[in-house]
Order: C-alpha cells, then structure tokens, then sequence
C-alpha cells in the first residue's frame, strides 16, 4: 500500500491544535509530522511532543531547516493572512512542488468550500478554506444559486468572542472581504456581503449564521430540497453543522422592489432566508467552538482529497500493436 502523504501545520494556536487531533483521530491518506509554532511554551506544541509528532518552535523558517521538511508533501496554515502571504514564499522558494492548504483568510491560491468546488481545486498548490463564516454559508448560497440566478447573498456569522483567538480578531478586515468575494466566485451570487459577530454571551453561545439570498423567481420546494440535500453534505465532514429552522420564503413583487446598495434600486424577486447551527466536535476546543471546528473539518477534508489524488498510482502504460 502506498505511504501516506507527510504533513505539517505551522500554527501552534487553537485551529491548529484542532486540526492536529483531526489528523490523527481521523486522516486516511496524511500523516502529521511537524507542528510548528513561534512560542516554546504553546500548548499546541508541547501536546504534539506528548503525541508524538516533532514540534518547532521557529516558525516556518525552522521547519526549512528540519530533516522532515524534505518528506512534506502538504502543509497546513493557520498563523494569520499576513504570515500566511510570508510563509508561503519561504515555502515555494526551498520547495516549489509542497501544496499549502492556507486557514487563513489569506486568499493567495483559490477558494476551497470543499462540498461546492473541491473537486476543482484538489490540483491548485495553495488552496485558501475562505473563513468560518464562508466555510458554514457559502454552500447554502450555492444550493439556491443552482435553482435559481441568485442577485445578491448576504451571510451574518455569529460566533462566540471566546472562540475568537488573536488571528481572527486580527483579520477582521480579511474576513468580510474574502467571505464577500468567495460569496460571489464560489457560491455563485453577482454580489455577496458579509458580516461577523463576536458574540460576548456567557456561557458562550454555539456558532449561528444567517444566509439571506435574492435571486429570480423559482420553485421554493425545489430551493428547499437543494438546501436540505446541500445540508446533508456538509454534515459528512462536519457533524454538528444544520438547519435551525426550516428555510424561509418571501416574495417580493416588483411594485415592492428593495433598494440594495452596488446592487440596484427596486430589486426583486424570490427572497431566502437559511438559518444554521455548527456545533463543534469538541475535540480540543469546546462545542460552542464550531467555527474553528468547521474550518479544521473542511480543511482536513480538501487535504485529503488531495493527499489521495497524489497517491494514486499512475495509470499503467498502454502498448498499442497493428493487427497484422
């Protein structure tokens, strides 16, 4: 049996501490290697020592210089957009072949949501998993964009403040403009908005998002099964992902058409409003964590579709002969 492709994560924080459990509770085709970090008393790092998985505490320039870095075929993201964009120079300069699955909202290689484009992006050499929120909404605006032209997607992420960590506080800015464009490349809408919400409730509240879709008259039942179908995959991967409440229809008639700014004045059309629910798998950060947690799912998910694709053996040879 072919080995499995060799990992590491650089991001010693709670995705990647969160990513590592996946990987080893649940990997197929990866192996973890490295875990790499900036901080020699992180508790990420000295976790991956007690598991067994070496550890670096110098960040992506000390995994250039370990023995394992010339067996890595994928590496892991989850620093911060701006380390990101550094780390994967170093990278590509010492190892033009290593594919980069980025966690951050970077956005240097193409946006993955692995239930609506993975197949597309299993060759690309950095994939960027977009953010939570576009990890949790981006597939609802696809299952009505593939019913129905959808105008406009707006998505409003609410996350418990806990749950968010120095890198998304950090990249705020990052978050609404890479979930707004991923809305519109990869969820098919002309124009997406997005939103975040740092939920400062005790005890803390699970993570919820509200998808909001324009789009030209169409069946609701057919939009509706779309959704549940949609709904069912990404569960898959990611368990605690669902539907709050059944989804919701409005129409709006063109005598009461909305005024939606870089839009158009007087739109309308069939308005569908999705409520979601992600709780996590808890199984390093609590379950009201389910926005780091469906970022970990979908990336492991991408990883190993790709880690497969470059374990397949070739296909073997074929001799033509001219029939005398």
């Amino acid at each position: 049996m072919t080995e499995k492709i060799q990992a590491a994560i650089i991001g010693s924080g709670n995705i990647g501490t969160d990513l590592m459990f996946k990987i080893l509770r649940h990997a197929r085709h990866i192996e973890l290697s490295v875990m790499v970090g900036i901080d020699a008393a992180s508790d990420g790092l000295a976790r991956a020592a007690r598991l067994g998985v070496a550890t670096c505490h110098e960040g992506v320039e000390g995994l250039l210089r370990m023995p394992q870095f010339a067996d890595i075929g994928i590496v892991f993201d989850a620093t911060s957009a701006g380390a990101h964009r550094h780390n994967d120079a170093l990278l590509r300069a010492a190892r033009p072949d290593i594919v980069c699955v980025d966690l951050t909202p970077a956005a240097i290689g193409p946006y993955c949501v692995p239930v609506v484009n993975g197949d597309a992006c299993i060759a690309a050499p950095n994939v960027n998993m977009v953010t939570c929120g576009g990890q949790a909404t981006i597939p609802m605006v696809a299952a009505v964009a593939r019913v129905a032209t959808v105008h406009y997607a707006e998505i409003v992420a609410s996350i418990a403040s806990r749950s968010a960590g120095p890198g998304t506080r950090a990249n705020i800015d990052e978050f609404t403009e890479t979930t707004s464009r991923a809305i519109e490349v990869v969820g098919g809408a002309r124009k997406g908005k997005a939103i975040i919400i740092l939920n400062p409730a005790e005890p803390p509240m699970i993570m919820r998002d509200t998808v909001y879709t324009l789009s030209d008259m169409a069946d609701e039942a057919a939009i509706a099964d779309s959704v549940a179908t949609m709904a069912a995959a990404v569960q898959a991967y990611v368990p605690g992902y669902r539907l709050k409440q059944q989804v919701q229809f409005d129409r709006i008639e063109p005598g009461q058409g909305l005024n939606i700014p870089g839009v158009g004045p007087r739109m309308h059309g069939l308005k569908t409003s999705i409520f979601l629910e992600v709780e996590g798998a808890a199984h390093y950060l609590p379950a009201y964590a389910g926005n780091l947690d469906i970022m970990t799912s979908a990336a492991l998910r991408t990883a190993e579709q790709m880690a497969q694709r470059q374990r397949a053996p070739a296909p073997a040879a074929t001799i033509s002969r001219s029939l005398p």
